[in-house]
């Protein structure tokens, strides 16, 4: 017995075992790395393009959100937390949005990508839709509940900040959830039927579901 757990540990040592698992988180912290970028850039343009007056950092058209809940379901953990980042980043520094007020509204980001995949984690759906049971746990937890919580989270931070004022929570929070819901339906359900398929055939797909 000490001979064979001996024998294991030298093998681990020589890197045989090792190697494999440097170069798997190597290959998801490149992939996490861009996806900071894209989501940033993405949220960014949608910002710009269509904003919702007067909340800064918040579009009525936030496409950004559809690949976030992409990546999430691809890339797990790495996905949920450049949603997190990117919109930090694309949504809020360069809104020129208080660091106070970005670091907690832009949670929004992160709940609306978090939702969805703990909910396909949960009831093991496929994410690929191939069921009716696959394509309701995605209306319910991946386009409906989770950007109405992130709306929420989202609008009602802005008004405890002062940012804007409690008569413009409800233009904030329609805007946003709407526009969520819209470009989530167009986007997301077809790519995860036509695209998930070539993305699980790479090495940085996370198998089971978080890393």
């Amino acid at each position: 017995m000490v001979r064979l757990v001996t024998h294991h540990l030298c093998h681990k040592i020589k890197g045989e075992d090792i190697i494999p698992d440097i170069e798997s988180v190597s290959t998801h912290l490149n992939i996490f790395l861009f996806l900071i970028l894209v989501n940033s850039l993405l949220s960014r343009f949608a910002v710009v393009n269509s904003p919702i007056s007067p909340a800064p950092g918040v579009s009525s058209m936030y496409f950004a959100v559809a690949f976030m809940i992409l990546f999430a379901l691809w890339y797990g953990i790495w996905g949920v937390l450049s949603a997190y980042l990117g919109c930090m980043i694309g949504a809020g520094i360069l809104a020129d949005m208080p660091f106070s007020l970005n670091v907690v509204w832009s949670l929004a980001d992160l709940w609306q990508v978090l939702i969805p995949l703990a909910a396909f984690a949960y009831f093991r759906a496929n994410i690929r839709l191939r069921t009716k049971r696959d394509v309701g746990i995605f209306l319910l937890f991946g386009c409906l509940l989770n950007n109405l919580i992130g709306a929420l989270w989202g609008s009602l931070m802005m008004v405890m900040d002062g940012m804007i004022p409690w008569t413009e929570f409800f233009v904030a929070f329609e805007g946003w959830f709407a526009g969520n819901v819209i470009t989530t339906l167009l986007i997301v359900p077809f790519c995860l039927r036509y695209v998930t398929p070539y993305v699980q055939q790479t090495k940085s797909y996370v198998h089971n579901y978080w890393v």
